[in-house]
């Protein structure tokens, strides 16, 4: 059997009125899809020799096998629109590679919406498409609000006064940070840096020196009081038996 086909740029040319319409479309496609398979059986088909044809099984045979591509290709398409629709909502980062500056670049976000056009797949993340080729990463939204609440906590402990310029007029800040971070989860303690919770711990016990400092609490005035009434009593029982003993 013999076929003779012009090849150019490792494709089939298709010499004929019909074929040359259909050119530009089949140089677009880089790929061997099925549509490139069931031509390449249809020029075979035409240009064999008739002489010596190709024998009906083999063409069965290759009618299988493109049957198996296109339900491989099928079921590979519908895998990947499922895969797009279960990352609605999540947080993802994306790998994209500029066509003119060669430039890549990671922009991040959650996945809005999921568009299926032309069987390609697109992921809305910024009120921007980017194609399903272009995922990089799928973070867990647990972790993501873990990172969130850490960040918040160390900009909150930023913002607070050093020890030397810490004042009583700081507690109110410095309980609203410690009930922050005990509102946290086991999870979520675990992304809060050491370095600011041990200065937020230093912060408190310095505010305790000043709240010592500036007459402390109610709790330790009345100590203070009973105190000091036990001490007066004290020194007037000292007194009176001094003075008896005179």
């Amino acid at each position: 059997m013999a076929i003779v086909q012009a090849v150019q740029n490792g494709k089939l040319v298709d010499t004929s009125a019909s074929g040359t319409s259909q050119s530009a479309t089949r140089e677009a496609s880089n790929g061997l899809d099925k549509d490139a398979f069931l031509q390449l059986l249809v020029a075979q088909m035409k240009y064999q020799d008739p002489l010596e044809p190709t024998d009906n099984t083999e063409y069965i045979s290759q009618l299988a096998t493109f049957s198996q591509l296109e339900e491989t290709q099928n079921m590979q398409s519908t895998l990947e629109q499922s895969e797009a629709n279960n990352l609605v909502g999540k947080q993802v980062i994306l790998k994209v590679t500029s066509a003119t500056t060669g430039e890549t670049t990671y922009p991040s976000g959650q996945v809005d919406y999921v568009v299926h056009e032309n069987g390609k797949t697109y992921l809305s993340v910024n009120d921007k498409l980017y194609s399903l080729d272009d995922l990089d990463t799928v973070l867990d939204t647990d972790y993501m609000n873990a990172q969130t609440l850490a960040n918040s906590f160390s900009a909150a402990i930023a913002a607070l006064p050093s020890e030397m310029n810490l004042t009583l007029s700081d507690e109110a800040k410095l309980t609203a940070a410690r009930t922050g971070y005990n509102g946290l989860t086991a999870y979520q303690k675990q992304f809060i840096r050491q370095s600011d919770l041990q200065t937020l711990e230093k912060l408190e016990a310095r505010m305790e020196v000043l709240k010592k400092l500036a007459g402390g609490t109610s709790s330790d005035i009345k100590t203070d009081e009973k105190t000091e009434g036990t001490e007066e009593k004290t020194d007037n029982t000292e007194k009176t038996g001094s003075t008896e003993n005179a």
